[in-house]
């Protein structure tokens, strides 16, 4: 080899090991019943991790100089499983928060790095990212700001852990379950949205109609009307069709979620056809965690 190629090689073997060395002390150990999984050190006292693999009670592991692991007591204290995320509360607190970073000035083939502690050390994978992309929804109701895919799939025991940079800087919490097939990370913005919403309300609010519908050619057919929620309070009746929704073409029970979702509280209007005749309503959604 060359070598001033070679001189570039070592600089980048220099940084990456020096990126893995300054974000491992922020990754933990998260048991998981039959295996150990990975969380990240979001404050002194809190984790977040994998909400899919993660039971109520559990233990969570720091790392130790010496390379064994300090074995803390911890609970989940809120969960979403939209975006995948759990927050965990450490007992004893102690814990080096991760640096984060927006996803500014990142780019496809951008060297990452995926890390885990699944045993008792960290461990790490070097990947590039693969895909950026807009907002996107996910199958379980959940909203990611932004889509970040790396090129190949993460090892077994670093979900919940974090994509990092060549600084070492957290890109964003990895996760396999969200999207069959894909392997993301969770970017910084989605996880500082939804840490809020766990950390003051155990789960993240999400708009509430109170309607049981169907899909139709032409909308959503309400086929059932809670009592005393927001949309019976509005008017809406048993057999409307939803077909607008805070201004969103409603397609069936799907988009009208979606349209709703991120709305907790709001007044919107919604568009409903009865017996031909197009009515719109005042709708005061209602907000459920």
């Amino acid at each position: 080899m060359a070598q001033p190629a070679l001189d570039i090689f070592r600089q980048l073997d220099a940084a990456l090991a020096a990126a893995v060395s300054t974000a491992s002390p922020s990754v933990v150990q998260v048991s998981r019943g039959r295996g150990g999984g990975t969380g990240i050190a979001w404050s002194a006292d809190l984790v977040i991790t994998s909400n899919f693999h993660t039971p109520d009670q559990t233990t969570v592991g720091i790392g130790k100089d010496d390379g064994t692991l300090d074995e803390r007591d911890a609970e989940v204290i809120g969960r979403d499983a939209g975006t995948d995320i759990a927050l965990l509360r450490v007992k004893g607190g102690g814990l080096t928060p991760a640096t984060f970073r927006e996803l500014d000035g990142l780019a496809v083939g951008n060297l990452a790095l995926a890390l885990g502690r699944p045993g008792r050390t960290a461990r790490a994978s070097l990947r590039a990212i693969g895909v950026l992309g807009p907002e996107v929804r996910t199958h379980w109701g959940g909203r990611l700001d932004r889509y970040v895919e790396s090129d190949r799939q993460i090892p077994r025991g670093f979900a919940g852990g974090p994509l990092i940079d060549a600084e070492g800087k957290v890109i964003g919490m990895n996760t396999r379950t969200l999207l069959r097939g894909t392997d993301l990370a969770v970017p910084v913005v989605t996880l500082r949205r939804i840490v809020a919403e766990l950390e003051q309300h155990g789960g993240v609010r999400r708009g509430y109609l109170g309607v049981g519908t169907y899909p139709v050619a032409n909308g959503a057919l309400v086929a059932n009307v809670e009592d005393g929620g927001p949309a019976a309070t509005a008017g809406v009746l048993v057999g409307d069709t939803i077909i607008e929704a805070a201004g969103t073409a409603i397609t069936g029970p799907d988009t009208l979620r979606s349209a709703l979702n991120d709305r907790p509280g709001e007044t919107i209007k919604l568009a409903v056809l009865r017996a031909g005749t197009r009515h719109d309503l005042d709708v005061t959604l209602g907000s459920k965690a």
